[in-house]
């Protein structure tokens, strides 16, 4: 177990941030850019912002007898935010209404990021010293990686559902940043 625990400490997640560019010079036109310009999630739906990964894994499987053993997995996980940018200087109190909604955007995606690094975290400990009897070839043991590997990947995407509905309704922090940058100039 000890050792486990400091394998999973050994790697780190890369982050990158993406930009893309909006114009306007007050909160309306500016999110209005947003709207035009933002990620597209689906056919005819764009965000603020999103939050994406690339995850690959350098695992080694050990045969024992007839047994398969995931004897180590060490993961690669490329985090991708993607933000908004005002292209154009602002005018001073629409830069500080806008500096405001982008910390919050982006404190708002690193939120995902962290799911993400948790799930990675959590597939690590469900899968590094599986050990599946009758698999000499270890076969059957990345079946059953599999199926634990969808219930995580599933949590993670519920929890940043869950999140999103929290953040975006009435009074949410996303709603709240989005007012104040709209009503705020």
């Amino acid at each position: 177990m000890v050792a486990g625990s400091a394998a999973a400490n050994e790697w780190q997640p890369v982050e990158k941030v993406q930009n893309y560019s909006v114009t306007g010079k007050n909160g309306p036109e500016l999110y209005e850019s947003i709207g035009a310009r933002g990620p597209k999630l689906a056919i005819g739906v764009r965000s603020i912002a999103h939050t994406s990964f690339a995850l690959t894994w350098s695992r080694k499987y050990e045969t024992r007898g007839d047994t398969c053993v995931l004897a180590s997995a060490r993961p690669k996980l490329i985090i991708t935010y993607v933000l908004p940018k005002a292209a154009n200087p602002l005018p001073g109190p629409v830069q500080g209404n806008w500096n405001s909604f982008i910390a919050g955007v982006t404190e708002h995606e690193r939120v995902h990021g962290d799911y993400i690094i948790d799930m990675v975290r959590k597939i690590e400990a469900a899968t590094v010293g599986l050990t599946v009897p009758g698999d000499p070839k270890c076969r059957k043991i990345r079946e059953e990686m599999t199926r634990r590997l969808g219930a995580l990947s599933n949590e993670q995407r519920q929890r940043s559902r869950d999140f999103d509905r929290e953040e975006l309704n009435p009074g949410g922090n996303v709603h709240t940043l989005i007012l104040q940058l709209v009503n705020g100039g």
